[in-house]
């Protein structure tokens, strides 16, 4: 039997694996790593950028508040001015239960994996709202530019420490490209700002030791996976049926491999049925077949918004492994 690992390699290189991989179950995510503070249930909370965070106890997640008085940055040709990097340096106390849990971690069975949120495009809209990000593409590109530009290279001076402290073997990346049936950005105004600040970063990451790049957009992003591939990304997760999967992989296969097709949204949900999500599972798995896919929940963690959805799912994985190879 294959390690997580090994099982992994052989799935997306097209290879002989010998079950189905199974949600995350090979990434093993440093989630002590520190990096920033993100609010609980029921909180509001102000982070080290000056966001304002707010996660109603009856919503699934946290977001930023955006109105004039929450909003960081109201004016993008002032961003220099307004913008505070926080620091990168963090102290050896704080590192100890990251590094503590690398350690720890087998890595002939699962990749020691960084954890890094938020990605470049959606710190542009949490530091001054969706709207604004989107229209200072066309109104103020070279302030953008700039500010993206900025933005990357913080992601990579954090790289830096964490790559030193804990030697990563993988990354798992956010950063939201759409909504669930077409992308926020055209491919060429995506093109435009955001491939070659993502190549500089994975670039950097992948010459520094991490082996696999696993990128989160639970979204439809079909139009982008042309670029995902240029800018080194090895597996997309959050791939949502809506991109139409099987014919993703007969066309980028043998470049990328899609993670997904189990959407959250329909089958994470206070009254989940366990039989629903056996019949999902089993029509992404028998659809997008053995090579280049993973089936998982579009969620973008090894977990799901109410207990027992990704166990069940991962049930289901296993029954179809048996059923298939």
């Amino acid at each position: 039997m294959l390690s997580k690992r090994q099982n992994l390699m052989e799935t997306i290189k097209g290879g002989n694996p010998d079950r189905f991989v199974n949600q995350y179950e090979y990434l093993d995510i440093i989630l002590e790593a520190p990096l920033r503070t993100r609010p609980k249930p029921g909180e509001i909370i102000t982070n080290e950028w000056g966001i304002t965070y707010s996660w109603p106890k009856d919503q699934l997640g946290p977001f930023p508040l955006h109105d004039d008085e929450h909003r960081v940055l109201k004016d993008v040709t002032k961003w220099k001015e307004i913008v505070t990097f926080p620091s990168v340096d963090f102290s050896d106390e704080r590192w100890e239960a990251a590094i503590n849990h690398a350690n720890a971690v087998d890595r002939n069975d699962k990749f020691v994996t960084v954890f890094f949120a938020s990605g470049t495009f959606e710190m542009t809209h949490n530091l001054m709202g969706m709207e604004d990000a989107m229209m200072m593409l066309y109104e103020e590109p070279e302030c953008m530019h700039e500010l993206i530009e900025a933005l990357t290279d913080y992601e990579i001076r954090y790289a830096e420490q964490i790559i030193k402290r804990i030697k990563p073997d993988a990354l798992f990346h956010h950063d939201d490209w759409g909504g669930q049936i077409s992308s926020f950005l055209s491919p060429e105004m995506f093109r435009e700002f955001y491939l070659e600040p993502y190549k500089k970063a994975y670039k950097f990451w992948k010459d520094n030791g991490v082996e696999i790049i696993v990128h989160h957009s639970d979204s439809y992003a079909a139009n982008l996976v042309p670029q995902m591939i240029e800018m080194g990304i090895d597996i997309w997760q959050g791939v949502m049926t809506t991109n139409n999967t099987p014919e993703l992989i007969k066309q980028y296969g043998s470049q990328i491999s899609f993670m997904g097709e189990i959407d959250s949204g329909p089958l994470d949900h206070p009254e989940w049925d366990a039989n629903e999500i056996a019949k999902h599972v089993e029509k992404a798995c028998a659809g997008c077949g053995k090579h280049f896919f993973i089936p998982c929940l579009t969620q973008g963690l090894n977990l799901s918004s109410f207990p027992g959805v990704y166990d069940a799912a991962t049930e289901a994985i296993n029954a179809m492994s048996k059923k298939m190879f």
